[in-house]
């Protein structure tokens, strides 16, 4: 956290918070009283807000407070789409492009991953199963598509972590992500684009799963 601005710093926090669901979908997002919650002042606060809000996942409106965004199971699963275009061509770059020692480095945060997936709460193994990803999609020395992937990797940020908390599947996950590793190591994009895929295909299941199972509950609630 080091190299981070106190905005981004303050955004990164914010982001956790709606990870966990501290800050639910819908919720006001006051500014006076999270920046004096967490010490700053309104000016940083202000800034984390505006980048959250570019990523989607905070929705800014005139002359009222900011809400956490709650986005429709149409416009998630539009956006996994995108996604998955973009996940897709950047491994395949990534086979052809990336470097022997990118490579490594995507290695080693898997590696890292098997290593601390017990031992860490379920946000932080999420981040860092998102850092792997990232470092596929700037592996594909493209940095336009990079850009854009990290784009719609924050907007369905919270609907990956909702996904990856409802089966948390140890061995399925870190099996996907060691075959990804052995297919960039090989040069392989047919497999890389198989084990992506399947990454991916659970991403849309669980996240329809989810709101079918919030739209039972809230049905049960008003009964």
């Amino acid at each position: 956290m080091a190299d981070k601005t106190l905005p981004e710093t303050i955004a990164h926090q914010m982001r956790r918070e709606i990870l966990r669901g501290k800050l639910a979908p819908g919720d006001s997002i006051k500014e006076r009283d999270n920046a004096a919650e967490m010490g700053v002042s309104r000016t940083p606060m202000r800034e984390a807000i505006r980048i959250l809000a570019k990523e989607g996942l905070v929705i800014l409106r005139p002359s009222r407070s900011p809400i956490v965004a709650n986005p429709s199971l149409q416009e998630i699963c539009d956006n996994i789409e995108v996604l998955a275009t973009l996940e897709l061509k950047s491994a395949e770059l990534a086979c052809e492009r990336a470097t022997d020692a990118e490579i490594e480095g995507i290695r080693e945060i898997q590696e890292y991953m098997e290593k601390v997936y017990d031992d860490l709460d379920a946000v932080d193994v999420f981040e860092i199963d998102m850092r792997f990803h990232v470092a596929i999609a700037q592996a594909s020395h493209n940095p336009s598509m990079a850009e854009a992937h990290n784009a719609y990797l924050s907007r369905l940020w919270r609907a990956r972590f909702l996904s990856a908390a409802r089966k948390r599947s140890r061995e399925r996950v870190l099996n996907q992500h060691r075959a990804i590793v052995e297919g960039l190591v090989a040069r392989d994009p047919a497999r890389v684009a198989r084990e992506i895929g399947a990454h991916l295909e659970h991403l849309s299941i669980n996240v329809r799963h989810r709101f079918e199972e919030d739209a039972l509950a809230l049905t049960e609630a008003r009964t």
